[in-house]
């Protein structure tokens, strides 16, 4: 197969990270990495709240980063902090005859579940799994119009063309997605950033889904272990039976023992490390440590979906 190139472009309050790949998607290798840290005052991450607050800056640290990747290419694939959108399972008794009908569907039954007009909302959906019941599970991914449109003209303002725009629990998911097809049932919890992901599949699709901000926390004090546990009791209680004996972590290398520590408490049973040194092979002038490589594990899941 010919090789591809594709770049990863991830955002969060600790800056903006570059990551170039070249396939085929079979075999990736991480070409070359980039990353330059926002100026105090630059963004401020929000579902539906103007998130770049200082355009100048945000420009400038743009196209630091990309210039020192030493690549020309326009087109990329943006992921932001989970904390810029939503993601929500659904099951849905109606048959979608088309997409547009679809999106006028998901629209009316969210319309009570979203703080705003769903007129301002950008709306994605894909169709997991249809239930005995011949009910549809639909995830559904929205963002505010406003914060996605702000993004995209922000990167053309320094010719940067976004091909595809997401979230990170979704490209934290596609890094790791050739080591999580070992199994079809089991929970991926991640902290990454200012997020806490946890998500929990049965038969490869999943099922219960729950994101939290955590950027006010700088340790792992007791509101991470609160927030892991009641999600996995949440999770019981609606799939009751259900029991989870494979777990993945996904944490800051500094961190990844206490979290895992953590994780392995509240699920008792042996949790797994994911390692972003693991997932992807590196070119001679990228460090290969985990230390150095998962700042860039978002961007690196968003290139993937280039190749």
């Amino acid at each position: 197969m010919f090789s591809r190139k594709s770049i990863g472009v991830s955002l969060s309050s600790d800056g903006v990270a570059f990551a170039r790949l070249i396939g085929p998607a079979s075999s990736p290798r991480l070409e070359r990495v980039s990353r330059r840290s926002f100026p105090s005052g630059t963004l401020r991450f929000s579902l539906r709240e103007k998130n770049i607050l200082n355009a100048a800056l945000f420009h400038e640290t743009l196209r630091e980063a990309r210039n020192s990747l030493l690549c020309p290419a326009r087109r990329v694939f943006l992921t932001l902090p989970d904390t810029v959108g939503r993601v929500l399972l659904l099951d849905v008794e109606e048959r979608f005859r088309s997409r547009s009908e679809a999106l006028d569907i998901l629209r009316w039954k969210l319309k009570k579940k979203i703080p705003f007009e769903s007129s301002e909302i950008h709306l994605d959906y894909q169709n997991l799994a249809t239930r005995d019941s011949g009910a549809q599970v639909v995830m559904v991914v929205l963002v505010a119009r406003s914060v996605i449109e702000q993004y995209e003209d922000a990167l053309a303002a320094t010719g940067i063309i976004p091909v595809r725009i997401d979230l990170d629990s979704f490209n934290l998911y596609r890094l790791f997605e050739k080591r999580l097809a070992a199994h079809d049932d089991f929970a991926i919890i991640s902290r990454f950033a200012s997020s806490l992901g946890m998500a929990f599949f049965s038969g490869g699709i999943p099922e219960f889904l729950r994101m939290r901000d955590v950027s006010g926390i700088h340790s792992l004090d007791t509101t991470v272990h609160n927030e892991i546990k009641c999600t996995m009791l949440a999770y019981r209680d609606r799939f009751q039976g259900r029991d989870t004996s494979t777990v993945y972590c996904v944490a800051p290398p500094r961190a990844a023992e206490e979290f895992r520590d953590i994780v392995r408490g509240v699920f008792r049973c042996e949790s797994v490390q994911l390692e972003t040194r693991t997932a992807i092979a590196t070119a001679e002038n990228v460090p290969s440590d985990q230390e150095s490589l998962f700042p860039f594990s978002t961007a690196v899941g968003a290139a993937l979906r280039g190749l």
